[in-house]
């Protein structure tokens, strides 16, 4: 496997060093603890509030937690053992978007925490998302439709409503809030916008207690409510490993 190394400062060698912040702090958040990984930006200022190192690498680089990974050389206790709320402001005449936001972040943990990462292709297991032997269950949304993703809960079942969803954002939603234990990855072919209900029992709900009658495994609930089905593989999945990365140096 070869990696391509990132530099989180200022990009490529050769390149212009990309927006930074005017001023920006990041402390320990000493507890307790009412928002974790709460991103809240307005005009010039970003606020994060309880994120870990790991996390906030995460935010920089758009990942996914299971797109981290770290050398031998970094130790776990550091990367999560310690929450951390950033207070920055950018140049307050402009508003940032989330993508420059986190293109700020990126040099900002390369200054306070000395960053190094790199980047490659790793083999992992996935949950490959399919279409059932019937076909789909769901429709496309109507053109004049605007996207919609609302996350709610329904007793002891996490349930997800999305219009105008990629496959590949319904292959996010289903790993992020069923609490499935590997990726999930579109391969159902499917390049639409589409309207989705979903509701099912998350994995880690279903090993606690006594089953319930509205129980409902989400593999089952793909099957029965979607008309797709997760099927358990192997694919290349790109990663980001932390080289080194130190504690955030004085504000």
């Amino acid at each position: 496997m070869s990696g391509l190394l990132v530099f989180a400062a200022a990009g490529l060698p050769g390149q212009a060093p990309g927006p930074a912040f005017e001023v920006a702090s990041i402390r320990p958040n000493p507890g307790p603890w009412h928002v974790l990984r709460g991103f809240f930006s307005s005009g010039p200022r970003l606020t994060l509030e309880g994120y870990t190192l790991a996390d906030l690498v995460m935010e920089a680089y758009n990942l996914k937690n299971y797109q981290v990974t770290l050398s031998k050389t970094v130790p776990r206790a550091l990367a999560y053992g310690t929450y951390y709320d950033v207070l920055a402001e950018a140049d307050a005449d402009r508003t940032p978007t989330k993508a420059e936001f986190r293109q700020m972040l990126q040099g900002l943990l390369a200054e306070r925490c000395n960053l190094t990462l790199h980047r490659e292709m790793k083999e992992t297991p996935v949950y490959a998302l399919l279409v059932g032997r019937n076909g789909p269950k769901f429709k496309e949304s109507a053109p004049g439709e605007h996207w919609i993703s609302n996350h709610g809960v329904n007793g002891r079942n996490q349930n997800i409503s999305l219009v105008k969803a990629s496959m590949a954002s319904l292959a996010d939603d289903i790993q992020g809030s069923f609490g499935l234990d590997r990726p999930v990855v579109d391969k159902t072919g499917l390049t639409g916008a589409y309207t989705i209900h979903l509701e099912a029992t998350p994995e880690f709900a279903m090993n606690r207690g006594a089953p319930q009658p509205r129980d409902t495994s989400i593999f089952t609930a793909v099957q029965e409510q979607l008309g797709l089905r997760l099927e358990s593989r192997k694919a290349q999945i790109e990663v980001f490993v932390v080289d080194h990365i130190d504690k955030p140096s004085e504000n």
